[in-house]
């Protein structure tokens, strides 16, 4: 039986959606708009990476945030296997979020 190949774009789009159910609960704006996702790697054979970042190392989040994007991304249809790489390079800087997040925050 053939299997179709992946359409990535596709993919990405609902990763992202998924992306935006995540919260850091001291933070009423979701970890996408808020410039935590670095980069979604998508191999044709379903296996996703999510880099990311937290705002601080000390995030009392640190341990449920990844594991909620793992969760969630997982539950795409098409993703075969999810592996959520924390990172601290480029550190995170408010200038990452998106409009929407600094005007929701009141930055401007």
């Amino acid at each position: 039986m053939e299997t179709k190949p992946l359409n990535k774009l596709m993919l990405e789009g609902e990763i992202i959606q998924q992306l935006h159910t995540v919260f850091d609960p001291e933070i009423p704006v979701d970890i996408y708009e808020l410039g935590l996702i670095y980069d979604i790697d998508i191999q044709p054979d379903g296996f996703v990476t999510v880099r990311m970042t937290l705002t601080s190392p000390a995030c009392p989040a640190a341990g449920q945030i990844p594991v909620e994007v793992e969760e969630k991304v997982r539950k795409v249809a098409g993703v075969k296997d999810v592996l959520v790489d924390i990172v601290w390079d480029p550190p995170w800087t408010p200038e990452r979020m998106s409009e929407a997040a600094k005007l929701e925050l009141g930055f401007f």
